[in-house]
């Protein structure tokens, strides 16, 4: 298990227990609360992404992706991950983005939102019939056919032919198996200031459970310390939805 901060001390009384985590020196610690502080903490938290998930208003065209993506069994970016999105690929006024996993198109309408006036999405995905759905969620929001660019495959198959240094941004949400080469081939695809985003990194909670893990999660648990190591980027982890990592390309 990789250490992802140096070990965290919390003055708690010796007879309080909490689910509470905290990186620790040989994997995770608990660390202490009074179980009455513990629940207003959680409960507080839990109110605190339920608002910001109903802050982060989504429209029928919205509502209707993931409706399919329910359906098809798929998982979907919550609300206010999609608000984040729709604010970062804003932040680098992008014109060209990658998205790695299409899905039904819920993220990739907050990237178009985000997105310039004139920009591109260009999104992978190994399922041509979810991105039939994505087709027409985009063109119920009113976007334009030639705003998005869908490419159906493998994305470690499809990324090795996308133009070097042609990004503004890339999204991550694939198979969680494969997210160290998405990071080598982001780091290639994007111009230096753009962004990198990893979707769902928290993995419901397992990335910092001291438990053992299936073998997806400690791959996130890789991704984190490379990226954190990383002299080529400037990362940060957003607490929203199921975690997100973001870096800018030096």
């Amino acid at each position: 298990m990789i250490q992802l901060c140096p070990p965290v001390v919390v003055p708690t009384p010796s007879n309080a227990r909490s689910h509470l985590r905290v990186p620790g020196g040989n994997g995770y610690s608990h660390a202490r609360q009074p179980r009455g502080q513990e629940r207003v903490i959680t409960g507080n938290r839990q109110a605190s992404w339920a608002f910001a998930d109903a802050y982060a208003a989504e429209d029928e065209a919205l509502h209707w992706a993931r409706d399919r993506a329910r359906e098809a069994g798929l998982r979907s970016v919550s609300p206010s991950t999609g608000a984040a999105l729709r604010m970062l690929a804003a932040t680098v006024d992008a014109k060209a983005v990658a998205e790695i996993g299409t899905g039904t198109g819920v993220s990739g309408i907050h990237l178009l939102h985000g997105m310039r006036p004139d920009g591109v999405l260009t999104t992978v995905d190994p399922e041509p019939e979810h991105q039939q759905f994505a087709r027409q969620a985009f063109r119920a929001c009113g976007f334009a056919s030639n705003r998005a660019r869908f490419i159906p495959g493998r994305a470690l198959d499809v990324l090795p032919r996308l133009a070097d240094v042609g990004y503004d941004l890339v999204f991550c949400d694939g198979d969680r198996l494969e997210l160290l080469e998405y990071l080598a081939e982001s780091l290639r695809l994007l111009r230096p200031g753009g962004l990198v985003v990893f979707e769902g990194v928290f993995a419901n909670g397992r990335t910092v459970d001291s438990g053992p893990q299936p073998t997806e999660v400690i791959r996130i648990r890789e991704l984190l310390r490379a990226v954190r190591e990383s002299q080529d980027l400037v990362p940060s982890l957003l607490p929203v939805g199921d975690g997100l990592l973001c870096a800018v390309k030096r």
